[in-house]
């Protein structure tokens, strides 16, 4: 049998989600959380610099295009009404958390 990762997949394993979820705990980024979570915000926004998305119309059809690989990921596609609000309302010091903490570990592969 044999076993399919895609590239987006393995990409997302350097950001262990139960770090993920730590900071997001921390920054109390799902407090009023409607439509998604901040992992479908994340996808989505590696999606979109991944893709060369530049817009929500774009990040929404891309993300429906791979809906059948997404839910290996755990998200489903999301609309654009809640990309929006997402980017809207969610907090940024969360995803400056993670990429600090990236940050430090670039020294492990040197």
């Amino acid at each position: 049998m044999n076993a399919f990762c895609s590239l987006f997949s393995q990409i997302l394993k350097f950001i262990p989600r139960s770090h993920f979820e730590t900071l997001v705990s921390k920054h109390s980024a799902e407090r009023h959380a409607r439509g998604a979570s901040c992992w479908q915000q994340f996808v989505a926004m590696m999606f979109c610099q991944l893709g060369r998305a530049h817009s929500l119309r774009e990040i929404e059809q891309g993300l429906k295009s791979c809906e059948g690989k997404l839910s290996h990921l755990g998200i489903e596609a999301v609309s654009r009404s809640t990309l929006s609000y997402m980017y809207e309302r969610r907090p940024w010091q969360l995803y400056e958390s993670l990429s600090s903490d990236l940050g430090r570990c670039e020294n492990l592969y040197e």
